[in-house]
């Protein structure tokens, strides 16, 4: 495994990333939570130290079970990341969306980072994770109705008290980070990215290699879709949103596993899945950092973590590179 530091907070990770999304089932279709806790051990295991979670991931669930399967592990050999600025259970701030609970049951998001509010969220992850410090905090939205120095002012607070170590920011462009380091400074921006989704290239990562700030991708597999294992016709279950990405459309599903079969002579060279192909090249991208990549069961977080050890050479990047310029993908 390699570690890499986030930005200059002095807090290192492990490149790859155990992302507790799937855990918690929501929008994903539920998870077994045995299951899920055997994932985060094998991934410890295979020298993934790091964990990044949130409130809102199954409402609390994910952070719970982070909490379990971290029992009996030294705290200071894991980083422990979670979020703030998305409540279900206030309707305050600024209203992000609809949505249903792991039961089905509707679900209204908001999004907000007023100081009550993530004082609150920061006792009630730390309960939920059995810890009395988080190693990276960060704001999972942007949140339009409180100003970014209160936020961040907040934050800085809880810096001082102990009880995080570092600061970083979900879903942040170039302007809004600028705006957050006038009152701390950003260990992190934590962003969508993958083959199919690299709309951040073009002005964050180079902003964010300039001022020395770490970029953690989320969803370099783009939800599953670049396993290789989802094709046109797949069968979502209950409470899975991904039928509604416009990757899992039917025009798309044939045109990404065309070129995934492309690069499949390459993972076979390299005694690799194609997933594990697709992490190593986005941990290899100019300016990402961590690829946070999840797991329903040991097996996967086994073989997600393992990507660490493929290695791609210059050529073998352009050669996947040029494939990727020839996919053109509807919507």
């Amino acid at each position: 495994m390699e570690y890499r530091e986030l930005g200059q907070s002095g807090l290192s990770a492990s490149a790859i990333t155990f992302g507790a999304w799937a855990i918690g089932g929501w929008m994903w279709g539920g998870a077994e939570r045995r299951d899920a806790v055997a994932a985060i051990r094998a991934s410890y295991d295979e020298g993934v130290t790091s964990i990044d979670t949130a409130p809102v991931y199954g409402q609390g669930l994910s952070e719970d079970i982070v909490g379990e399967a971290l029992q009996g592990i030294p705290r200071d050999r894991v980083q422990i990341m979670t979020k703030y600025g998305m409540r279900w259970d206030e309707k305050k701030g600024e209203f992000g969306f609809s949505s249903k609970d792991n039961s089905g049951a509707p679900l209204e998001i908001y999004k907000w980072a007023g100081r009550a509010s993530i004082i609150k969220e920061c006792e009630d992850s730390l309960r939920r994770l059995r810890t009395d410090y988080i190693d990276l905090y960060q704001i999972h939205w942007p949140d339009s109705t409180t100003p970014v120095a209160e936020t961040m002012e907040t934050v800085a607070d809880l810096i001082r008290q102990g009880k995080i170590r570092a600061a970083g920011v979900c879903n942040y462009n170039m302007e809004l980070m600028k705006e957050a380091e006038k009152t701390i400074s950003l260990a992190s921006d934590q962003m969508p990215y993958s083959m199919v989704n690299r709309g951040i290239e073009k002005e964050l990562v180079p902003w964010c290699m300039k001022h020395k700030k770490a970029i953690l991708a989320y969803s370099p597999l783009q939800r599953g879709v670049l396993t290789g294992k989802i094709g046109p016709g797949h069968s979502f279950g209950e409470g899975d949103t991904r039928a509604d990405s416009r990757f899992y459309q039917p025009v798309n599903l044939v045109r990404i596993n065309a070129f995934l079969d492309s690069l499949r002579p390459l993972a076979e060279e390299k005694k690799a899945s194609l997933s594990q192909l697709v992490i190593r090249w986005t941990l290899d991208r100019p300016g990402i950092t961590i690829a946070l990549v999840g797991a329903r069961n040991a097996e996967q977080a086994v073989q997600n973590a393992r990507a660490a050890d493929v290695k791609l050479s210059a050529e073998e990047i352009s050669f996947i590179d040029h494939k990727l310029y020839a996919l053109q993908l509807e919507g």
